[in-house]
C-alpha cells in the first residue's frame, strides 16, 4: 500500500476556483488536479537538470566531424524523407 500524508495547503481563492472549474470539467477531484499539476512539474525540472548535465558532457567537436564527415552511403529508400514540395 502507498503512504501518503497530508498537508495544509493555502492558494488564493481566485485560484482555488479556477482549480476547482477545471478539475469539475476534467472529472476529477481538486486533490488529483494539484497532485498532478506537482508530478508534471517535479518531472520537468528533473528533465531540465537531467538535459544540462548531458550538455556538460557533450563533445561538439566529435559531433561537428561525425556529421560533415566524408563517405557513408545515402540512407534506403524508405528512410528517405521527401523533399518540400514533393509527395510520397
Amino acid at each position: 500500500m502507498k503512504q501518503t500524508s497530508s498537508y495544509p495547503l493555502r492558494m488564493p481563492m481566485s485560484l482555488k476556483n479556477a482549480v476547482a472549474e477545471v478539475s469539475r470539467e476534467e472529472g476529477t477531484s481538486i486533490n488529483q488536479f494539484v497532485i498532478v499539476a506537482i508530478a508534471e512539474k517535479l518531472a520537468a525540472l528533473r528533465t531540465e537538470r537531467f538535459f544540462a548535465e548531458r550538455r556538460g558532457l557533450a563533445d561538439v567537436d566529435a559531433a561537428q566531424r561525425i556529421l560533415f564527415r566524408d563517405g557513408g552511403r545515402p540512407p534506403d529508400p524508405e528512410d528517405r524523407l521527401p523533399r518540400v514540395g514533393e509527395s510520397e
